[in-house]
C-alpha cells in the first residue's frame, strides 16, 4: 500500500495503527476505516487522555498526510481558526505606495488584499491542495469552543469551502480527513454530529491497557507493568474529580521505569502520584488507608 492510499480493510487499518504503537479497539478501527472510505468527518467523544487526539497523529503518519491541528478554546474566532489579513504588512505596502506617488485607490485596494497578505489559519490550510493528498485536520476539544464557532464550523464541514470577501471562495479539491474530538464538557449540537460518524472512546480494558504500557514503555518489567495497570484500573472505579487516562498511565509507568522501580510500594506510589493524578484533592484522598487498600488490590498475586 502506498503511503497516501487508504487501507483496504479494517484489519489493514488495525495493523497500520498497531505498527505505530496505537492499539485500537476493533470498533474504533472500524468507524475510522468507514470515515476514511466514506469521506465523512469522524467525531470522537470520551474522557480526556483516552487516545482521541493520538489517533489523528498516528493516522497522518500512517497515511503519509500532513497533520493540521486546530486547538479549540473559549473565544476562538474566524481570525484564529480560518484566516486574517496581515494589517502590519498591508500598512507598509500603503506607505510604500504613497511614497512612490501611486495614488490609484482602486489599484491599491486590490494590491493590499492580495494573497501574499493573507495569514492562513488551520481551517483554511486544510482546504489547500497537497501533493501527498488531503491532510488530516484535527479539530481538538471542540466542546471548549463557543456555540457560535461550532455553527460556523458546521458551514465549512458542509461544503469544505471558505468565502473570503476580498478574494473569493476557496474550495478544497478533495475533502480533508477530519477528526473532531470532545471531552464532553458540554454537548455538541446534533446538526454537527449528523455530518459525522460518531464513536465514544472509552477507557481500555486491563488487558489492552497492559499491552499499551508494554508497547510505550518497553523497559518496564512485566511485574511492575501489571501492578501499574491494576492500580490505575482500581482508581477509575473510585469517585475522583479526574480519573487518570491512558496518557497518565503511560506517564506514570515511564516515571517508575526511570526510577528503576521493581514493584509498587507505599513510598514509591506516594512519591510519584503526581504523574497519575492531577488534582490535589484527588491526591489527598489517595493517602493512608485508601492507598493501602488500592495498593493491596494492585499487588496481590502479581
Amino acid at each position: 500500500m502506498s503511503a497516501s492510499a487508504f487501507p483496504t480493510s479494517v484489519d489493514t487499518l488495525l495493523e497500520l495503527l498497531t505498527l505505530r504503537g496505537y492499539l485500537a479497539e476493533r470498533s474504533l478501527a472500524t468507524v475510522t476505516y468507514l470515515a476514511l472510505r466514506m469521506g465523512r468527518p469522524l467525531f470522537l467523544e470520551g474522557e480526556a487522555g483516552v487516545g482521541k487526539t493520538e489517533i489523528a497523529k498516528v493516522l497522518s503518519t500512517a497515511l503519509g498526510r500532513k497533520l493540521i491541528r486546530l486547538q479549540c478554546y473559549e473565544g476562538l474566532d474566524v481570525a484564529s481558526a480560518v484566516y486574517e489579513w496581515s494589517s502590519a504588512a498591508q500598512m507598509i505596502a500603503i506607505r510604500l505606495a504613497e511614497a512612490s506617488g501611486d495614488t490609484d485607490r482602486d489599484q491599491l485596494a486590490s494590491d493590499i488584499f492580495a494573497e501574499r497578505f493573507l495569514i492562513k489559519r488551520p481551517l483554511l490550510q486544510a482546504l489547500e491542495p497537497d501533493v501527498a493528498g488531503p491532510p488530516v485536520l484535527l479539530i481538538d476539544e471542540l466542546d471548549r469552543a463557543d456555540e457560535a464557532f461550532e455553527a460556523y464550523l458546521l458551514e465549512i464541514l458542509s461544503d469544505f469551502q471558505v468565502t473570503i470577501p476580498e478574494l473569493g471562495t476557496v474550495k478544497a479539491p478533495a475533502p480533508p480527513i477530519v477528526i473532531i474530538t470532545s471531552n464532553r464538557t458540554r454537548e455538541i449540537h446534533d446538526a454537527l454530529k449528523r455530518r459525522c460518524l460518531y464513536h465514544w472512546v472509552d477507557y481500555p480494558s486491563a488487558e489492552r491497557e497492559l499491552a499499551i504500557v508494554k508497547s510505550r514503555v518497553p523497559n518496564i518489567s512485566a511485574k511492575l507493568s501489571q501492578q501499574v495497570v491494576r492500580f490505575v484500573q482500581a482508581l477509575r472505579s473510585q469517585d475522583f474529580y479526574k480519573s487518570p487516562g491512558v496518557a497518565e498511565t503511560i506517564d506514570w509507568a515511564t516515571a517508575l521505569s526511570e526510577l528503576d522501580a521493581r514493584s509498587l510500594t507505599p513510598q514509591v506510589v506516594g512519591d510519584t502520584l503526581g504523574a497519575l493524578l492531577k488534582y490535589q484533592d484527588d491526591i489527598a484522598r489517595m493517602q493512608g488507608e485508601a492507598l493501602a487498600k488500592t495498593l493491596k488490590e494492585a499487588t496481590s498475586d502479581v
